[in-house]
This record gives C-alpha cells, structure tokens and sequence, in this order.
C-alpha cells in the first residue's frame, strides 16, 4: 500500500448524499484538475482525491487499453486521514464479456450504469471479471457500490467504480449515478485527449529518429557515435538534427543543427535542409562556409523552412598523421573539445549568421588541428538552455561536466554527459553527435593539447 496523495483528509466525513450546490462545486474542480494536467496519471490522481471521502472511501479506475485489454489502473482507499493506494488489487484483468449481465462488463461495455453490493459477486462467476470483482469486495469490505461507464468522444475507455464500506453508510442512489456519470464523462475526454496526445508524441518521435541517418564507418580509427533525446512535450519535438556523411575527396562530412519550430513541421523542414545539404556537400567540393552560404541563398526558395542554425565541418586526416577540422557556424552553440586530460575548449571561431534571415554578410571557416585522443562534440541547445540561468551558465556547465569524462569510451562520454549536463528544466529535444579522435602513430604522447595557435579563422577562401 502507498499513500498517492499525502493530503490532509481530517476534514472527512463518512459519504453521504451531497447538496446540489456541493456536487456542482465538486464537477467544476474535477474538470479544473483534469484540463489543467497534461499527465493524466496525475491529474487520475487527483481527482479520486476529490471523490475521496466526499462519495465514497473506495474508488476503483479500469481502463481499457489500446491492445481492448482491461487492466484495474487503480485502487485507492481513504484510511487514517490519507489516501492510499492498494497496489495488490491492481493490475492486468480478464477480458470483457460481450454477453455477461454482470455490473462491471456491462459498464465496461458502455452499456449502463450499476449499482453493486458483495451479494451481487456471491454466486458462481460467469466470467474472470466476475471472479476479480468478488476479490475486490471480499479484500475492501465493500458493501455498497456505484459502477459506471468511462465513455471519451469515440469509444468507452473504462470504468469507474466507487465503494462505501462501513455497514452504517447509505447505498448509493439514481442520483448519485448521475454525479458519478457527469465525473465519469469528464475522466473519459481527459483519458481520450491524453492517448490522443501520447499517440502524437509517438509519431513524432518515430518520424524524427528515422530522420536522422545510420553514421557511416570512419577508416583511421576515429570513433563517431550519435544521441537523440526526444521533448517531454510532444509540441517540442521536431527540428534538431545531426548528419555525418562521406565526401567524394576522402573527406567526412559533420553537421549539427535546429530548425526552428517544436512541432511534425519543423522535422519535415529538418529532412529538407539535410537532404539539401547533403546535395551541395557532394557535388561541390568547396569550403564549409561556402556550401552553408549557397544552402542559405537557396533556403527560402525550395523548402519550408524559416529560421534554422547549423555547424557544418569538414574532417580529414593530413599527411602528418593528425586529424583537421574545417568549420563554419550558422548562428548555432559552438562544438566543444576535451582533451584526454580533461582541458576543453569551445570551438567559437567562424561563426556567422543563422539560416534564413537574407543576410548577405559574408562566412567565414576555421580550422584546427584536433588532439589525439580527444573527444569532440557537436550538439544542440536543448543540452545547455534552461528558463533559470543564462546560456553562457549552460555552456559553462556543458564543458565542467564533460573534462572528466575524458577518458571514458565514447559510448560511456555520450551518455553520461546527457544525463549530467542537461539542464532539469529543459524541455527541448536534445542531438549530439560526438567523435573520438586516434592516438598519433608515432609518439602519442608528445602531441598537441589545445592551445589556441592550433586553430585559424578567418578564412573565406574558395
């Protein structure tokens, strides 16, 4: 047993019939509860909190789910001033029968609403339903019950059960079904407009992942793997992406970016903008810069896309046997390098414009030699945003989180820095794409760390 509220129930009466005014103020509280809560787990929560002791001291909630199965969602009691939940009464039940005339199949049917007692379990069951409902009585000590439908717009999506156990309470009457039918059709929108949303975040979660590309094999032992953390809210899944794809030189392409926009339409754009970027990438073998211009130049006219940001980079090995990094950023948070002793570095160079505003401002590249054994991350705003604090506190907490991390398999580095470094408050989807650079073949302990001489800007060159 759990107590699921913690709320002060002193002022409990034993049930009794409510006053007209009372069951009004009882309706309008149990609709504030339920619009006012995007989790309907919660907001379920508390409306037995208001049902209890008010009507009853037991409240049952069966749900059927998606698959038509019934499970017994929940089952509280008010006992000693709280609520508390039995947990061993809940749990998976048997299937509805289409013929029981039984209370709780025909509720669950959405055929009528019942009143029950023990008596009405006593005799040999006609269906499994009927064996778990004379459980549940024998266990609370239930002697009088109201059952009703839980109807949403399209389909009964439960029942709704509440139970007065103590011999001296009065049983429930025709009006208090028709309270308990008004809650009950409250429930049902609430409960049909949370799967519809629950639904919508799937889709949006599905399209976005299949979005995002398989990473290709890196030859020369750089390590490359990739994160994607879907919104809580399902509004504000949609344009972060990340890509990394071969070039016909030998070189690989990097890219990180966001579309602006939380919604099916911004991930549309995000395949847009990848798909053309991809494009330019492959058949022009220019600068990083000059491709995000020519990408921009085209923006308005041949996607749908407004605003988006973006870091677009080119990695090569060179004839020394280190690993070079051509850059540009279109308005987006700087990459972030850690060398395997722990010292980061923002990679805050050549940085431009975003996407979308008609600038014709020139870009710019940098370029940089990347550390042996260092770990170099591209990622989006959803991993340093918060509503309290500035983003320079996010960026901050960003690298303080990732030097000691240095060390770690990349695998290990990814995952432990989303869990540490993301902010509690945030509620944007989060893409990281992070690289593993090689030890040098020849000393590598005799390599570059990162020292500001190792990276060039400025470049603007064709």
């Amino acid at each position: 047993m759990s107590d699921c509220t913690g709320r002060d129930q002193t002022e409990s009466a034993s049930p009794a019939a409510l006053p007209a005014l009372e069951r009004l103020s009882l309706l309008a509280d149990t609709t504030a509860q339920l619009i006012s809560n995007i989790d309907v787990d919660e907001a379920l929560l508390r409306v037995v909190a208001l049902i209890i002791p008010r009507l009853a001291d037991w409240a049952v909630i069966d749900l059927v789910t998606d698959a038509d199965e019934v499970a017994r969602y929940l089952v509280v009691h008010a006992e000693a001033g709280s609520l508390v939940r039995r947990e061993d009464l809940q749990g998976p039940m048997p299937p509805v029968s289409e013929v029981s005339p039984m209370p709780l199949s025909r509720a669950l049917r959405g055929v009528a609403s019942n009143l029950a007692g023990p008596e009405t379990y006593r005799g040999s069951p006609d269906t499994g339903i009927a064996v778990e409902q004379h459980r549940l009585f024998k266990a609370t000590g239930i002697k009088t019950a109201a059952i009703v439908p839980i109807r949403g717009p399209r389909e009964v999506v439960g029942a709704l059960t509440l139970g007065r156990s103590d011999a001296n309470d009065k049983a429930f009457t025709a009006e208090d079904l028709r309270l308990l039918e008004e809650i009950a059709g409250r429930i049902g929108l609430a409960l049909e407009n949370g799967r519809h949303y629950q639904r919508q975040a799937q889709v949006s979660e599905t399209m976005q992942r299949y979005l995002l590309p398989q990473l290709p094999h890196l030859a020369g032992g750089v390590a490359m793997t990739s994160r994607y953390l879907a919104a809580p809210d399902a509004s504000h899944v949609g344009g972060d992406w990340y890509d990394a794809f071969p070039l016909p030189c030998g070189d690989t392409a990097l890219v990180i970016g966001d579309v602006a926009g939380h919604d099916l339409e911004a991930a549309a754009g995000m395949a847009q903008l990848r798909n053309m970027l991809r494009v330019l990438a492959w058949t022009q073998d220019r600068p990083p810069h000059r491709v995000v211009a020519e990408l921009d130049h085209a923006l308005a006219h041949i996607t749908d896309v407004r605003m988006a940001t973006m870091v677009f980079a080119r990695l090569r090995p060179d004839p020394a046997g280190f690993w070079q990094l051509r850059w540009t950023s279109a308005g987006h948070p700087p990459p972030l390098l850690v060398d395997r002793d722990g010292l980061t570095r923002y990679l805050d160079e050549a940085t431009g414009i975003l996407l979308g505003t008609g600038t014709k401002r020139p870009r710019a590249d940098a370029r940089i030699a990347l550390p042996p054994d260092a770990t170099l991350v591209f990622y989006t705003d959803g991993l340093i945003e918060s509503r309290t604090h500035a983003l320079d506190t996010g960026m901050e907490s960003l690298s303080r989180h990732a030097a000691p991390l240095a060390r770690h398999s990349l695998e290990d580095f990814a995952d432990e820095l989303l869990q540490r470094a993301r902010p509690a408050d945030n509620d944007d989807d989060v893409a990281l794409l992070a690289l593993r650079i090689p030890p040098h073949p020849a000393d590598a302990a005799s390599l570059p760390g990162l020292p500001e001489g190792h990276s060039s800007t400025g470049d603007t060159s064709s």
